[in-house]
């Protein structure tokens, strides 16, 4: 017989200090120091789940927030303290204190590091650890413990409008930084990895049903969660969509079958949040843990569904037991000390992602004019610069939605150029004016046009015909007695927009590219700064220009970082993490608004190497201040499905930099991608500098999935060592698989 589900609840502790439940009465806090001092966890977790009542229960599989009243406190500013899930005063259980990411915490005002698009241009995974202590840091001083903002799935095209939440196109280049990203936040706090599975489409993302056959899920569209679960991410976040005909939220298949039962994961599932399944009991079946971010369905349907006997009370422990042990795991483990709130937006932090933003930068051309390449500028050859476009002057670090970050400052390009090049004379032009433009262009000695994208053009989509949708309507608890819908509804839709979502065009707004041809008319010296997350087509107007670089949405200090490397104090040493192609018809089909959509292996480089298109810049492509050569390649050491590798680096050119060793295997098989990446590392070379280089891969992507089993594609592989995919001038070696 099943109990009523409790109705108010009290909270634990001030939601400034997470560390303050540490009270010795507390039953939480006392199987914490059992665990510290050798006791097993899973008998810990057994022990306090015997003290909870069915209520209580009950009570950590959903948020702790009654529906209506999160939607209200959303509408007024989303996340602005930790969202709690599953808190239990009596037992001094803290709960699950969500804050949401991953550009950093979207609580308070925190600092806005780069998007996980520039972040993964980095290609350097020890700095991604690093951005994740200070996020975790700046998490913890706020009150939270729960960070769900490791966000790994892979963009099957590059229109995706949530593409700036994620590292790349490669499913290495997402499971070693999503790692990375863990292993750093865990330090302060516990790491949710999202959106599992399938989610690549934004504006359809309630309604559409994503097909995949096994080989497609488990050779490209899983393995990077599946690297985050071994290196003990604490939660899993599954997504809206639907998955091969069931709801990703009540997904047996992925949830209980593929997550727990293949990879052995032992943390705690939860929603995206609201409406993240379609039937609450059917989700506790299918091994879903936590329904995010509030009392929603589960709250409606569980009594009854228990009562029926359409779920059993062994669902409910085996979710709940997860949610304690998660829980218990993270407090027990050796953590850093407690911050202090003086550790958000400090100046450490605010340099860090000025580092990260500096080393995203991607040049991807750099010609000679009057026999000297564009870049770097310098004082002694550019005292006037003009700086033209809409987005040279505008706080720009990302989309409005759940990713968002209250940053106290933004530093613009045009805050960056006054900052660190006081004695240039500047010249200004913002309107979309491309007469304004060359009549500013030709005043100076270099031209800087920024342009790109906007929240308005990408990013979270939260619209009239998603969320707010009837079928999205049905899921909603009734309305409370006294108040009045429309109000409620109106506070639902404040939660977004109708902007962003996914992009309708690769291509910049056509005012845009006549600014660049007209200024670069009138100035031979023309840098454009491309602000964007996913691939820009660049044909109809990249030959008017000698120089460009991927500037992203970089940050807090993304204008100060933009002058370091446009002057030299940084390299150029950004590397692309995608392909661009030349043209929208080398990609996927990709329809916005479907309501099914077939996924197969083949997708960004891999696809334009399958069907031959010479890409306009490959996967892991860019320019650098200096010259290098890779040479020697030598593999040192195999072991199951890792292989390490030396090879000789050295920096050919005059100037110091940072170049990025890229591994990749080459093979001949039938319907298998031609070549993969396995692995990378990068490394700082002074001029004439020689370094022996270690890098390690993975070899699981040279490995087809069968039968519920890998086995490998082919039985040699070309082992390269070179500046990005297909770089001609790469060092070779040869190694057999079978």
């Amino acid at each position: 017989m099943s109990s009523p589900i409790i109705t108010r609840k009290t909270s634990i502790m001030p939601t400034s200090q997470t560390d303050s439940f540490h009270e010795t009465t507390s039953s939480f806090y006392e199987a914490v120091n059992i665990i510290r001092q050798g006791a097993d966890l899973d008998a810990a977790t057994e022990q306090l789940l015997g003290q909870l009542t069915q209520d209580e229960k009950l009570w950590l599989l959903d948020g702790d927030s009654d529906f209506w009243v999160g939607i209200a406190e959303m509408s007024a500013g989303y996340n602005l303290k930790p969202i709690v899930m599953g808190e239990i005063k009596r037992l001094g259980i803290p709960g699950l204190r969500f804050s949401d990411g991953p550009r950093g915490v979207v609580m308070g005002a925190s600092t806005a590091f780069p998007v996980s698009m520039a972040r993964g241009a980095t290609w350097d995974v020890e700095m991604e650890e690093r951005i994740g202590v200070a996020i975790g840091r700046e998490l913890r001083a706020q009150g939270g413990n729960f960070f769900g903002g490791v966000c790994i799935n892979l963009p099957r095209h590059p229109a995706w409008g949530r593409a700036q939440e994620t590292y790349g196109e490669d499913p290495i280049l997402l499971g070693e930084f999503g790692a990375a990203l863990v292993r750093g936040v865990q330090r302060n706090a516990m790491a949710v990895a999202k959106h599992y599975a399938l989610n690549s489409m934004e504006n359809a993302r309630f309604k559409v049903d994503v097909l995949a056959d096994e080989q497609t899920l488990h050779e490209a569209f899983l393995p990077h969660f599946r690297r985050v679960v071994e290196e003990g991410v604490d939660g899993i976040m599954t997504s809206y969509n639907s998955v091969n005909g069931e709801w990703a939220g009540q997904n047996e298949t992925l949830l209980e079958g593929t997550l727990r039962s293949e990879w052995g994961f032992e943390g705690v599932t939860i929603t995206d949040f609201v409406s993240g399944f379609r039937d609450a009991g059917l989700s506790l079946r299918a091994g879903l843990d936590v329904e995010a971010p509030m009392r929603q369905q589960r709250a409606q349907q569980l009594p009854e569904d228990l009562e029926s006997g359409r779920v059993s009370w062994e669902h409910v422990d085996r979710a709940a037991k997860r949610v304690l042990r998660t829980q218990l795991r993270h407090y027990a483990s050796a953590r850093e000390e407690e911050p202090a709130k003086e550790v958000i937006f400090c100046s450490e932090h605010r340099k860090l992602a000025r580092e990260a933003a500096a080393t995203s930068m991607v040049l991807l051309k750099n010609d000679a004019v009057d026999g000297t390449p564009v870049l770097p500028l310098g004082p002694e050859k550019t005292n006037s610069v003009a700086l033209i476009g809409r987005l040279a002057n505008l706080p720009n670090t990302g989309d409005h939605g759940s990713s968002s970050v209250r940053s106290p400052e933004v530093v613009t390009a045009l805050e960056g150029l006054r900052n660190n090049v006081p004695e240039a004379q500047l010249f200004t032009s913002f309107e979309d004016d491309p007469k304004a433009a060359a009549a500013t262009a030709k005043k100076a000695e270099v031209a800087i046009v920024v342009v790109g994208y906007t929240a308005e053009d990408e990013g979270e989509y939260i619209g009239g015909d998603s969320m707010l949708d009837p079928d999205i309507l049905a899921l909603f608890p009734p309305f409370p007695e006294g108040m009045d819908p429309s109000n409620l509804m109106g506070a639902a839709g404040a939660m977004g927009s109708t902007v962003g979502g996914d992009r309708a065009s690769l291509r910049l707004r056509p005012v845009d590219e006549e600014i660049i041809r007209a200024t670069a008319a009138a100035n031979p010296k023309t840098v454009v700064v491309v602000v964007t997350a996913g691939a820009v087509i660049t044909e109809s107007w990249r030959d008017t220009v000698p120089a460009m670089l991927v500037g992203w949405y970089s940050g807090s200090e993304g204008g100060n970082a933009l002058t370091d490397v446009l002057y030299g104090k940084a390299d150029a040493s950004g590397r692309l993490p995608y392909s661009i192609p030349t043209t929208e018809e080398h990609l996927p089909y990709f329809d916005r608004d479907a309501t099914s959509i077939t996924y197969d292996r083949w997708f960004g480089q891999r696809l334009l190497d399958r069907d031959g298109h010479n890409p306009a810049f490959p996967l892991g492509y860019g320019l650098s201040y200096t010259t290098f050569d890779i040479s020697d390649l030598t593999v040192t050491q195999i072991a199951a499905d890792r292989v390490t590798v030396t090879t000789q680096v050295t920096n050919t050119g005059e100037r110091a930099g940072r170049h990025v060793v890229q591994l990749y295997g080459s093979i001949e098989a039938e319907d298998f991608p031609r070549r993969v990446l396995l692995g990378f590392k990068p490394v700082n070379l002074a001029p004439g500098e020689t370094k022996t280089m270690e890098v390690a891969g993975s070899l699981r992507p040279l490995q087809r999935r069968a039968n519920g089993r890998f086995e490998w594609a082919a039985a040699d592989v070309v082992l390269e060592a070179g500046a990005y995919s297909g770089d001609p001038k790469a060092s070779e070696t040869s190694l057999r698989l079978l």
